[in-house]
C-alpha cells in the first residue's frame, strides 16, 4: 500500500501539522513515510502545502507532481491541485471560500464544512483535526489509535491537555462528511 497525499490551503490553517500528524501517525504502523512541507515567506495568510507518503515499501522521491488524495482548503489551492488528483483518487474540500467547486468526474468527491463545525463547536482551533476526520473517514489509512499516537509526538507536551478535543474534533469530521455525486457538484453553482 502506498498512499500520496497533497494537503493545502492558507498558513495557519494547520495543513503542516496535520501532514506531520499523517506521518507521525503512519511511523507508529511501521510505514515508511516523507513529509515534505511547501509554504511561502508571507506564513500566515499566504499559501502552504505538504506532500505526505505512506508506504509499506520504500519511497523512492518525496517529489510528486500527482496524487492518490487532495484535501483542500482554499480556492487558491483547488486551482492548483484538482487536476494533480489521479483518476479514481479522492479530493476532499472544505467549502469555505470556495467559488468554483471541483468539476472532474473521474475522481471521488467529498466535502466537510469544518470551517462551520469548528466554529459552532466555539474553537477554529480544532478545524484541521475535523478535516483530518473527514479524510479518515474516507481513506483510513491510518488506525485512530496511531493518529493520537502522531498527536502526542506533535504537539508540545504543555498542550497534551487538548487530545481529548482534538479526539472529539476527528470524530465530528468522520460523521460529517459528505460525498458529492456528479449532479451535487455542478448545482453548487
Amino acid at each position: 500500500m502506498t498512499e500520496e497525499i497533497i494537503i493545502a490551503g492558507f498558513g495557519g490553517q494547520g495543513v503542516l501539522s496535520m501532514g506531520k500528524i499523517l506521518a507521525y501517525s503512519g511511523i507508529m504502523q511501521d510505514q515508511e513515510v516523507s513529509w515534505m512541507p511547501s509554504y511561502g515567506p508571507e506564513m500566515r495568510g499566504g499559501t502552504a502545502n505538504v506532500t505526505v507518503i505512506l508506504s509499506d515499501d520504500r519511497i523512492s522521491s518525496p517529489y510528486l507532481k500527482i496524487f492518490d488524495s487532495a484535501i483542500i482548503l482554499n480556492q487558491q489551492s483547488m486551482d492548483k491541485f484538482e487536476e494533480a488528483v489521479k483518476p479514481g483518487g479522492v479530493l476532499i474540500y472544505d467549502p469555505n471560500g470556495i467559488t468554483d467547486h471541483p468539476k472532474r468526474t473521474d475522481i471521488n468527491i467529498f466535502q466537510i464544512e469544518g470551517n462551520r463545525l469548528a466554529t459552532e463547536k466555539g474553537n477554529l482551533k480544532i478545524f484541521n483535526m475535523v478535516i483530518l476526520g473527514a479524510f479518515l473517514k474516507v481513506k483510513p489509512i491510518v488506525k485512530l489509535e496511531n493518529v493520537i499516537e502522531g498527536l502526542k509526538k506533535s504537539l508540545p507536551e504543555r498542550y497534551h491537555h487538548l487530545i481529548p478535543l482534538n479526539k472529539e474534533a476527528i470524530d465530528l469530521g468522520m460523521e460529517n462528511v459528505k460525498t458529492l455525486k456528479f449532479e451535487d457538484v455542478f448545482n453548487l453553482k
